[in-house]
């Protein structure tokens, strides 16, 4: 059973799901604890880059697009309680709303100076940060005039790369969201809306970014692919 706060695994409307969800009840295998863990990937401090978290300083030239700072927290659901040392991984399209893909092949432009990935370590605090272009909307052929509204893929892991949640975040007053059946799928509308960032003039800074806040709250934020 899902958590009331996540879509369901078949939503005909977004069309995907007809194909990947399952069709027969979950097996769990008969594991031990640590079975997993011995094939697993093991992060680290050391394996993180100082530009990992700034997208925009990863190649010769500035990046096209606007750029935006993008920070909130990582929390418990239910408690508050901050999560440290979660790795924040985003990847995104760039302001033209175009991936370096190569099922991505819609009449919009790549741009040279913008990959579209990054990763950091949440603070003390449960904090993360990152500095990156506003995504554009794209097209994507799940029905009739089908159009993706801006938003940034999130995946946090735990302590295990079994511990994994993986979500979007949106900005808000996108014209989008009400033709967008993958955020629709989400019953609650209430829960929708922890999807949506909110602009932040304390984060913005002057002449040069602006700013954007979104929490994560685990369990609680809906789970989106």
């Amino acid at each position: 059973m899902t958590h009331p706060n996540h879509p369901p695994y078949l939503y005909p409307g977004y069309r995907s799901t007809v194909l990947r969800a399952p069709s027969q009840e979950l097996v769990m295998p008969k594991l031990g604890p640590d079975s997993v863990e011995l094939t697993s990937p093991v992060f680290g401090h050391q394996e993180l880059h100082p530009l990992d978290a700034d997208l925009t300083r990863r190649h010769a030239g500035e990046p096209i697009g606007e750029r935006i700072i993008v920070t909130g927290r990582v929390l418990e659901g239910g408690t508050g309680r901050p999560v440290r040392g979660a790795l924040v991984e985003i990847w995104q399209a760039n302001a033209c709303g175009r991936y370096i893909h190569e099922g991505d092949q819609h009449p919009a432009p790549l741009d040279p100076n913008f990959t579209g990935a990054g990763r950091c370590l949440t603070d003390d605090e449960g904090r993360y940060r990152f500095v990156t272009i506003k995504p554009g909307a794209y097209p994507w052929r799940n029905h009739h005039n089908a159009w993706r509204p801006a938003h940034i893929h999130f995946s946090v892991f735990g302590t295990a790369f079994t511990q994994r949640l993986v979500t979007q975040m949106y900005f808000p007053g996108d014209p989008l969201f009400e033709f967008d059946p993958i955020m629709n799928s989400i019953p609650d509308p209430k829960a929708r809306e922890l999807l949506v960032s909110r602009f932040d003039l304390d984060t913005t800074e002057p002449e040069w970014a602006l700013g954007y806040q979104w929490d994560i709250l685990l369990g609680d934020t809906p789970v989106e692919d």
